[in-house]
């Protein structure tokens, strides 16, 4: 799956660089985050374009694997 790596990234830049992902490859990304707000965001964003988001936390940092 395509990895998209937001870590230090502050938003709106995490949602888009998502939203570019998820175009090119529409069948789900996954998402690296190093910041709580960033995850909601990304989150919500996956969910309002009707993908699943499950997000896993490791030392501070999350996984988001988004697909249909």
């Amino acid at each position: 799956m395509f990895e998209v790596d937001c870590r230090g990234l502050s938003c709106p830049e995490p949602v888009i660089n998502t939203k570019r992902a998820l175009k090119a490859h529409p069948e789900g990304v996954v998402v690296l985050v190093d910041n709580r707000v960033p995850l909601e965001n990304v989150t919500r964003f996956a969910s309002a374009m009707g993908y699943n988001a499950e997000n896993v936390e490791k030392n501070g940092e999350w996984t988001i694997t988004i697909k249909k």
